[in-house]
């Protein structure tokens, strides 16, 4: 299914170029907002559509649908809900080549990636399917004489979902599978820059069978997402992007009265031993480093090599990068790259402002991506692999989150070094240990101060029955993404106490503290 065929034309495009609309009470919904925000094809640099921005009248509208699909979902038995979420997985199995190509041209990973984030994804949809067990309650007979103690496990409502341009499937899939069997009705908001997968997932919940109103996209930017940080019609936000937009999110929707797992950004690192296999290194530094052109939070930004093996690793790591291809995700007649562009043009130009910061306090730009161009796609925002070499920790290229394909490597004398190096940075997400030494990784996963850990694994993103999120700067909230967290952030619990008096015995009046016996 193509962008074109999830939109509806509107008048302010200066052209004919389709207008991305929200996806309201089960149809496509033109906006009226009057505002619109360009969706590149990042391998061409060529405006491919435009994205509606939903004004508060249309917040409004989306949540109103919302509530009303919740009230209708909350009620449909266990049984009903896992139908529908069996349904909503097998018509994604069967038709996940679509999806991944509308995610290749609006954000421009190669279409292998793109699948790979959809298959990630659709492991929270498959733990889904089993979720009577995880959101059962307890029971506790004859806590006291005659009395029961028991507990549900209860939706919250119309839950909000803000999902980042890097993974656009694969994030709200984090969400809204739980959610949704939890029995929630979701808002989506997608990111301006890449909107038209999560009106492909809309058209396929309704497919499924899920009742209009529980699946709802809202379009637009910082007004959509304030409205459902502010509104009393939501009752949970979860949010994934940078950490200064995550403390925001955290922030006003917290103070607003809401539940909030917002996931922020990271600063990965790499320690490797002298004892590691440096083959296998250097090939997991690169995948770790380049895939997804850098784009993700869990990418491997920094390689700390406990000497003497920096030198031999660089050589090793500038080998693999030669032989690097990189163009527009989609393919060609050579076939698929390896890597493909960056998001916009102005994410292109930070990313080369980190370089030039990073050179400019004395680090060896090794392997110098900032001028690289593809053939025939000369205006396409295209960065070439980087490497950088002698990087030093005081700069703000070292300490800030880059998020393109720019591979650092810190010189350190020691294990212990690398570590405290580690637990010093302001983020937590995820790291690794490449090393043949088990002791030193048991040490190494007992000492570091991150949420998700690899051992000889460059980028540790737990399977779907575990569960996602750093510590520090890189998670704000108490409950991680999908998981037995997932399951219980989206339903709230509810302890019941109940008696049947048993006409053969009344206990009378006692107006006494009620005591166990």
């Amino acid at each position: 299914m193509s962008t074109i065929e999830t939109t509806a034309a509107a008048a302010d495009t200066g052209g004919d170029l389709p207008v991305i609309g929200h996806w309201i009470d089960g149809a496509v919904r033109p906006s009226s907002s009057g505002r619109t925000a360009p969706v590149f094809n990042p391998a061409t640099g060529a405006v491919s559509a435009r994205v509606a921005l939903a004004d508060q009248a249309e917040v409004d509208e989306a949540l109103a649908s919302a509530q009303g699909g919740f009230e209708a979902w909350s009620r449909f038995s266990i049984a009903k809900r896992q139908t529908v979420l069996f349904a909503f997985r097998e018509l994604l199995n069967a038709r996940k080549k679509e999806l991944a190509e509308i995610i290749t041209a609006e954000h421009g990973k190669v279409l292998t990636d793109a699948m790979g984030e959809i298959l990630r994804g659709q492991e929270v949809v498959e733990l889904a399917t089993g979720f009577p067990h995880l959101i059962k309650g307890a029971y506790s007979e004859n806590a006291s004489t005659g009395i029961d103690v028991y507990s549900l496990k209860q939706p919250l409502g119309v839950v909000g979902i803000i999902s980042p341009f890097n993974f656009p499937a694969m994030v709200p899939m984090w969400f809204f599978p739980v959610a949704i069997a939890a029995g929630n009705a979701v808002v989506v908001k997608p990111s301006e820059k890449d909107p038209s997968a999560s009106l492909w997932l809309a058209r396929l919940w309704k497919e499924a069978g899920l009742p209009d109103g529980v699946f709802t996209v809202l379009q637009g930017d910082k007004l959509a997402v304030d409205g459902l940080l502010t509104s009393p019609v939501v009752q949970s936000i979860s949010f994934v992007g940078s950490t200064p937009i995550a403390q925001y999110i955290y922030e006003t929707a917290s103070k607003h009265g809401k539940r909030v797992q917002a996931l922020g950004g990271a600063k990965n690192h790499m320690l490797v031993l002298p004892d590691a296999d440096l083959d296998l290194v250097a090939d997991q530094a690169v995948n770790a480093g380049y895939g997804a052109a850098g784009e993700r939070c869990m990418a491997i930004s920094v390689v700390l090599a406990v000497e003497p093996v920096a030198d031999e690793l660089i050589a090793k790591i500038s080998e693999r990068i030669a032989n690097l291809k990189v163009g527009n995700g989609a393919g060609s007649e050579d076939g698929e790259p390896d890597m493909g562009p960056l998001i916009t043009r102005e994410h292109r130009e930070k990313v080369a402002g980190y370089v030039d910061i990073a050179e400019q306090d004395g680090a060896t730009i090794v392997v110098d991506g900032r001028d690289f161009r593809v053939d025939g796609h000369e205006d396409g925002f295209f960065f070439g692999p980087t490497l950088i070499d002698n990087m030093p920790t005081t700069s703000r290229a070292y300490r800030e989150e880059i998020f393109g394909p720019v591979l650092q490597v810190v010189r350190v004398e020691t294990f212990q070094e690398g570590v405290d190096l580690i637990n010093s940075g302001q983020f937590g997400n995820g790291t690794a240990i490449f090393t043949n030494d088990g002791g030193a990784a048991r040490r190494f996963q007992h000492e570091i101060q991150v949420g998700m850990i690899g051992i000889n694994v460059p980028i540790p993103v737990p399977v779907a029955y575990h569960s996602f999120g750093g510590w520090k700067a890189s998670l704000f909230g108490d409950a991680k993404a999908y998981g037995v967290h997932g399951f219980d952030f989206f339903t709230r619990e509810k302890a019941i106490t109940s008696r049947w008096l048993d006409p053969a015995r009344h206990g009378g009046i006692n107006l006494g503290f009620p005591q166990n016996d």
